[in-house]
């Protein structure tokens, strides 16, 4: 494997908001729309899914 499938980190293309479901469904080689799909459905259940997306949001770096 090489360091960028193993790294998470936001994409600088191919990205809505923020990139965070991009940067997750590259780590874990699913389609960012399959990601982006859950995590909306995830913000209609009771929980803090919107904030760690923002946390997620400032925490992870960009790719170089």
């Amino acid at each position: 494997m090489n360091a960028t499938a193993t790294t998470l980190a936001r994409p600088r293309s191919n990205r809505m908001i923020g990139g965070v479901c991009a940067g997750i469904a590259k780590r874990f080689g699913l389609a960012p729309s399959t990601v982006r799909v859950l995590a909306v459905v995830s913000c209609l259940l009771p929980g803090p899914q919107f904030l760690i997306y923002l946390a997620l949001w400032l925490v992870l770096p960009q790719e170089p």
